[in-house]
């Protein structure tokens, strides 16, 4: 809609042919549980404004297309069937309504809106559809807010201070009025502000900025990435640019050994399925995980940050080195603990201290695994 600057009546027309008739929830939460995940970051609303729940805020949403279907229900009571958490991504930013403040935003200047917003308005809206998210869909696990940056005077400035005044103190304490335990982050490529309780990096390990738009201190807070399977966040039927299972195996280990979650995206296809090319590449990770999982779950992060060749991923007294790369036969690395034992796949590995806390593993003999080999240690800390 921003990007060909569809105006928002030619735009609407899309309410008629959305009709995501492969849609089915249980294959969805059980694609992800199947991958090893542990909770679902649902869209609700993304910045073209459509709700995909039954919301009585507005008309542009699913239940007026002829699905007819509340899909954020229908996901939400799958995730309490199968045991998954679930966090709601919620688009601050619009590209739709009018009351937005768009005259000063940064995007969407291109889709027809012509009435003066009405700013009160608009975070009275979002407060309600809020309200409508987290009282009628059973526990939720956490807000992902997205759009802030649309008020922002650019990506680079860290200290940046938004054109509007977000209300976040208002929209945060009805958050945890409604539901205390739920966790609250926001995709503003800032640091945390306050009340929110974790944070994110967009397509960027933490303190990572490949995007342009990162960049920003990582904070004490609990942390996350979110990637993309190819290059896209929605379906596109021409980006076969897909990170091979190694590539994501690889990129959850490297998040894990910055102590930060991974949220990997699903674009499902228009038919509601999701496409095989992204189930048979999170099957993989979840084969993954079924073996090494005690080195991601529960894991804090390395006594080192990941390298070149790997990362390290801690658990109390356990300590796993995964290698990405074949040292050749021998590994040395500086330890600030005292090891007493380190296996591969079970099987004792030789080692001696030297000076300065150095550990030299002998791997000569030992199969390197062309994903991810990993050392465990028993340590004492």
């Amino acid at each position: 809609m921003n990007d060909r600057n569809i105006p928002y009546t030619e735009y609407h027309k899309l309410q008629t042919i959305f009709n995501p008739v492969r849609f089915d929830a249980h294959e969805w939460v059980s694609a992800a549980k199947r991958a090893g995940m542990q909770y679902i970051t649902l869209i609700t609303r993304h910045h073209d404004g459509f709700s995909d729940w039954d919301t009585k805020q507005s008309d542009w949403k699913i239940t007026n297309t002829d699905w007819k279907k509340d899909a954020v229900k229908l996901i939400a009571e799958e995730c309490q069937l199968q045991h998954i958490k679930l966090f709601v991504y919620y688009s601050l930013l619009d590209w739709y309504r009018s009351d937005y403040q768009y005259e000063t935003g940064r995007t969407g200047h291109g889709t027809g809106r012509t009435v003066k917003s009405d700013w009160n308005h608009y975070i009275a809206f979002m407060k309600a559809q809020l309200t409508e998210l987290l009282s009628q869909y059973g526990p939720i696990a956490g807000v992902w807010f997205d759009g802030y940056w649309d008020q922002l005077y650019n990506d680079q400035d860290k200290i940046n201070k938004p054109k509007v005044d977000w209300h976040l103190d208002e929209i945060y304490s009805l958050i945890h009025q409604l539901q205390p335990q739920c966790l609250i982050g926001n995709n503003h490529h800032l640091s945390p502000l306050p009340g929110e309780d974790f944070q994110m990096f967009e397509k960027d390990l933490p303190g990572g900025n490949s995007t342009g738009f990162g960049g920003q201190s990582v904070s004490s807070l609990p942390l996350e990435t979110c990637e993309t399977i190819n290059n896209s966040w929605g379906f596109n039927i021409t980006d076969t640019h897909y990170k091979s299972s190694k590539e994501l195996i690889r990129l959850l280990v490297k998040d894990a050994g910055y102590g930060a979650n991974l949220l990997l995206n699903i674009g499902p296809l228009p038919n509601g399925e999701i496409q095989p090319a992204f189930t048979e590449r999170l099957d993989s990770v979840g084969d993954w995980l079924k073996k090494n999982g005690k080195t991601i779950y529960g894991s804090k992060a390395g006594f080192i940050k990941p390298q070149d060749w790997g990362a390290v991923t801690e658990n109390g007294n356990l300590v796993w080195i995964h290698i990405f790369k074949s040292p050749g036969d021998k590994f040395l690395i500086q330890l600030p603990y005292k090891v007493k034992t380190a296996m591969i796949n079970g099987k004792p590995v030789q080692f001696r201290a030297l000076g300065e806390k150095y550990i030299l593993f002998d791997l000569k003999g030992i199969e390197m695994d062309p994903v991810d080999t990993i050392i465990e240690l028993d340590v004492v800390k």
